[in-house]
């Protein structure tokens, strides 16, 4: 069986909200900070990868 890797978005603000995308199948909305220095975070539930733009390459 294979798995579908996580999702990857490029978003411009340095914090974003992710409920899964999917409706009533998503999970509970939580607020992520992307950290400065990381330009990157992941969302806890669903694993999405959300990428500041301009931080691309230390994703």
């Amino acid at each position: 069986m294979t798995i579908e890797a996580p999702e990857t978005k490029i978003v411009e603000t340095s914090r974003i909200a992710c409920d899964g995308g999917e409706g009533a199948l998503g999970h509970p909305r939580v607020w992520l900070q992307i950290p400065e220095d990381q330009g990157w975070v992941e969302c806890p539930y669903c694993d999405c990868k959300y990428v500041l733009k301009g931080h691309e390459k230390a994703a």
